[in-house]
Parts: C-alpha cells; structure tokens; sequence
C-alpha cells in the first residue's frame, strides 16, 4: 500500500556526526564496511516532528526550558491510545535517556554489593550500569529451545531467593526480539513479590512489535505491592534516540522521590525546548506515520530473513519486535576474534558482536534491519560472496 512517507530513498548520513556512520573506523578498523551495527534506523523522522522542530528553532532563544503540560497530555494519549495504559502524569519523572534512568534506579534504590539480575544475552549497556557501580551483577541466562528464547524461571527463582534487590527487564527484548507474553510477565510479577525484589523494565522498543505479537506494558500486570520502574522513549518509534528525552513511570512514590533525589543530586535537566517540541509532535501526529514504518519494517524482517536462511552455517531468529535481528554463526564453526573479522574483513559488514551481549550472545551477531531494502539486499549479497569463499 502506497504511503506518504518514504523509506527507500537513501539519506547521507556519514560526515553528520552519526555514530553509526563516523565510528565505523574506530569501531571496526575500516571506514568502508556496511554500517548494521548501532540501533538507530537510517529513515527521516516523521514529518511532523521535523516541522515541529523547525518552527520551534524559528524562536531566536534557547534557554533554560521544562515540560509543558501539553507535552504531558501528548505523551499519555500515546500510550493510551497505542497501549490502553492509562498513565498518571504524577507517576513520572522525565530524564535526557532511558540508561540515564536506570542508572538512576540503581543508585537510588540498590546499595553497594547489592545483587541486581540480569537476563542474558541482553543489551550490553544493562551490564554497565551494575558493574560500573559497585553493584554485583548475576545473570540468568535466557532458555533457547525449538529456535526461540524463553525464561529459566527455576533459575531467576533461585537467584532471587539468593538475595537479588533488583531484576533489569528489556521488554521487547533487545536483542533476541521476543515479545514477552503476558502468562511471561505475571509469573516474573510472582518472583519479584516472593522476593521483594524491584523490576526495572526497559520499555524502548513497546511500539514497534510485529503481526501476531503485541507488546503488553509491564504496569498493566502489576498489582499495587510490585515496586516497578518503567523506562520509557519514543526513541526507536520515531528515530530520534539522538534528541535524548526519556521517562520512568514509577510505581511507588518513595521510590519516585529517590529517583528524583539522584537526578537532582546530578544537576541533571534534560528539558531540551527543540527535543520537546518535536517530540509531543510526534506523540500527536506519528500514528499514521509508525503505521508505514512498521509495514516496511516488517517487509525487511521477512525478507532478510528468509535470504540469511539460505546460508549455509547461518541461523536468524525473526524477531517479534525490534528492527534487530539476532543472527546464530555458530554454525560456521569460527571463535568470536573469527567470526568477527571474518564479518568485517571477508564481508564488509559492520555488525555487533554477539559475545558483548553476555555469555549466551557467544557465536552470534546482532543485525540492524532499520535500514533501506537496497542496502540489506547488498550486505547479505557481499555475504553470500564471503561465504562462498571459505565454505
């Protein structure tokens, strides 16, 4: 179905400052090597958001800014209107990233040596802010069966009976792409409760899940004792991650007033008068505009997936949400420090490294599909050549 808005046309990104595009030669040693690696997608934001920025840079100053009440308003009518959550402004606290906030989760509700636990493999940034402060990080390795990942649950049981303050979800699952059902959801509910133990749910990817799967906001499964933490952004949904506007809902209000205590003891004052502008634009406006974006999403899932499954030694898992794709090289029978050079030196291609994603990420890579059909369809054509090099 023919659209408005256009994600074929290539947008230049190198030169711009982009992570993705700039750091390919710091990251893998070359500057020419296909960029699939940092999560953020290479499409326009919607037009709405774009307009909005514009017309708000117009205005010659700049100063120091907070929160409209309309960028509340926008903000809740989204997850109402796209989550059926029905969102207290009260229970918020905004913050310049979504890390930002579960940093601050940590430092505010955990003490040093506490055990906070982390399923695994999973966003390498959630092993960071344990260990980088003086938290003790245990890991509960994710169940793989039949193709698909699930959670040992005998095992997060155990470690939280052993003394675990804290469990950091990624919901959607970043980088396995599950959709956790609810059935999923409620028995990590009974684990926190059993253990007294605080969920801090990483809610970044809620809005982009594909047919058949639908994200279920971890708050609308909690019953009031739960002390839950949801960190929220519209960060992926709209492709802005780089404009840095984030917010925790946050179940309980010491608990809230400890957040805030951190962000404060910071300095920190994430109110960007041009991100908030473009973002409650995007809040209002960016229905029609996801809509088309996760048509095209969903038609590059399908298609990258079914050409990796013609590789030999090659197995994609196609995800149910994200525009990530977590690809299983084991088969190609290369240790990490191989298959790594053998993507970047033998294939030009700039992917992530399953082995930073934890123990259960070793022999994987993780492959970022927000891109344009012709530059998947090129990546996996200079793969097939590599492959046919050594196989």
């Amino acid at each position: 179905m023919k659209t408005e808005f256009d994600f074929d046309t290539p947008i230049e990104r190198a030169g711009k400052g982009s992570e993705k595009y700039d750091g390919r030669l710091r990251k893998f040693g070359r500057a020419d090597v296909i960029p699939l690696w940092v999560a953020d997608m290479d499409f326009a934001a919607p037009p709405c958001a774009r307009a909005a920025l514009l017309e708000r840079a117009k205005h010659p100053i700049y100063g120091y800014a907070s929160p409209p009440e309309s960028l509340y308003e926008a903000f809740c009518g989204w997850y109402q209107r796209r989550h059926h959550w029905r969102i207290d402004p009260a229970h918020m606290i905004w913050s310049p990233g979504t890390m930002p906030l579960v940093v601050a989760a940590i430092l505010a509700l955990t003490e040093p040596g506490d055990k906070i636990l982390v399923p695994e493999p999973v966003y390498p940034a959630f092993f960071a802010s344990v260990e980088r402060n003086a938290r003790q990080l245990i890991t509960s390795p994710l169940r793989r069966s039949d193709g698909a990942y699930d959670f040992d649950f005998a095992h997060l049981e155990q470690q939280a009976a052993a003394g675990a303050k804290m469990l950091l979800l990624c919901s959607p699952h970043n980088p396995i792409g599950r959709v956790w059902r609810a059935d999923e959801l409620d028995r990590l509910i009974e684990i926190a409760l059993r253990h007294k133990m605080i969920i801090v749910s990483d809610e970044v990817h809620a809005d982009l899940h594909y047919p058949g799967h639908r994200h279920t906001p971890l708050a609308l499964r909690a019953p009031a004792e739960l002390r839950l933490i949801s960190a929220l952004s519209q960060a992926k949904t709209y492709n802005m991650p780089g404009m840095g506007l984030s917010a925790a809902v946050v179940s309980h209000a010491a608990d809230r007033d400890a957040l805030g205590d951190v962000f404060e003891r910071m300095h920190l004052h994430p109110y960007n008068p041009l991100t908030m502008a473009a973002l409650e634009a995007a809040y209002r406006e960016g229905d029609a505009w996801v809509d088309a974006l996760m048509d095209y999403l969903d038609a590059n899932r399908r298609w990258l997936h079914a050409a990796l499954s013609q590789l030999d030694g090659i197995e994609a898992l196609r995800p149910e949400a994200t525009f990530l794709m977590w690809v299983d090289a084991r088969g190609l029978g290369k240790s990490d420090d191989e298959l790594e050079r053998f993507f970047v030196e033998r294939a030009g291609l700039g992917l992530m490294a399953g082995r930073a994603f934890g123990p259960g990420g070793s022999g994987h890579m993780r492959l970022n599909f927000g891109t344009h059909r012709s530059v998947l369809q090129q990546a996996v054509s200079q793969l097939r050549a590599a492959l046919a090099a050594i196989i």
